[in-house]
């Protein structure tokens, strides 16, 4: 599944140019190179650049399932796969496990699971829109870690 799905979003360009996480062909080496020339670019030009590095603390906890499904539905994914992701996402239950303690078993509503090779792309296409959410900033990002740049001529 991980390589279908990840065939489809590389075909159809689906996922944010400027996203360095967990794809092939993205190294960290290409995002600091990506990051570092804006930087230079706004210089040459003269402007004032403010950058704005955000670190989401277990970003894979925070995704919400109906949301995620609604934004594969959105990309093209539909069908039978998509009610896979649904499944695959659905009726998770945990609990923890202490010497002297054990939890109740409790049902898993948000987030991706973890140590899954479909977890890191899943959280991609997550956020993958996150460039909409404010038109103002190039946004640059390597998984779950976001850096907002704003550039201007003018200091006021």
């Amino acid at each position: 599944m991980y390589r279908r799905l990840s065939n489809f979003l590389e075909k159809n360009n689906i996922l944010y140019g400027y996203q360095f996480g967990f794809r092939k062909n993205h190294s960290t080496s290409q995002a600091i190179m990506e990051v570092l020339d804006s930087i230079y670019q706004y210089c040459d030009n003269h402007e004032i650049t403010v950058r704005i590095y955000i670190d989401l603390q277990k970003a894979s906890d925070t995704v919400n399932h109906s949301i995620f499904l609604q934004k594969l539905a959105i990309y093209g994914v539909r069908g039978t796969v998509l009610k896979w992701f649904e499944s695959y996402l659905s009726n998770r239950k945990q609990y923890t496990v202490l010497p002297d303690y054990e939890s109740e078993l409790d049902s898993i509503t948000y987030g991706v699971p973890q140590g899954s090779v479909l977890s890191p792309l899943l959280f991609l296409i997550y956020v993958n829109d996150i460039q909409n959410a404010i038109s103002e900033a190039k946004i640059k990002l390597f998984a779950d870690d976001t850096n907002l740049f704003f550039h201007n001529s003018d200091p006021a």
